[in-house]
């Protein structure tokens, strides 16, 4: 047998099914943060996403977490609970989204950032400053009812 022929059989399970038979749409559902801190809501418009804070299963249910983090005095006492904290994406293709900013609500920071849908239950979520090179991951999972 050629040995091309040999390699692309072996090759061929490895890689199936691809990333690129996952639908763009499969990046819509509620994801839990790296940290396991906050649930956030992905969904798209057109090719930019959204990410909508849905709350966190630490939260207190008596209680409403504000962006108290916020370098913005006068946005401090906006509710957390439905805030988008993802703003500018495009999609680069292959479950990819770039040239985007995420908000951590944590540190009241803004980053660059790098989303990724590495399949159907794991989302890689890259924050940065200036390059990608510098920056961190986190692995988002998605929630088992989803």
């Amino acid at each position: 047998m050629n040995p091309l022929r040999l390699l692309i059989l072996l090759v061929i399970p490895i890689v199936s099914p691809s990333l690129a038979e996952l639908p763009d749409a499969a990046i819509d559902g509620v994801w839990l943060s790296g940290d396991g801190d906050g649930w956030i809501e992905v969904t798209r418009d057109g090719e930019d996403l959204l990410g909508s804070v849905l709350g966190s299963p630490n939260d207190d249910p008596t209680r409403a977490r504000t962006d108290v983090n916020n370098p913005e005095p006068s946005l401090r006492n906006r509710p957390l609970l439905g805030l988008n904290i993802f703003s500018g994406f495009s999609y680069d293709g292959g479950g990819r989204w770039s040239g985007g900013t995420i908000y951590d609500p944590n540190s009241g920071k803004t980053y660059k950032c790098i989303v990724t849908l590495l399949d159907a239950d794991t989302l890689s979520v890259r924050g940065y400053i200036g390059i990608a090179l510098i920056g961190r991951t986190e692995t988002w999972t998605r929630r088992a009812s989803d």
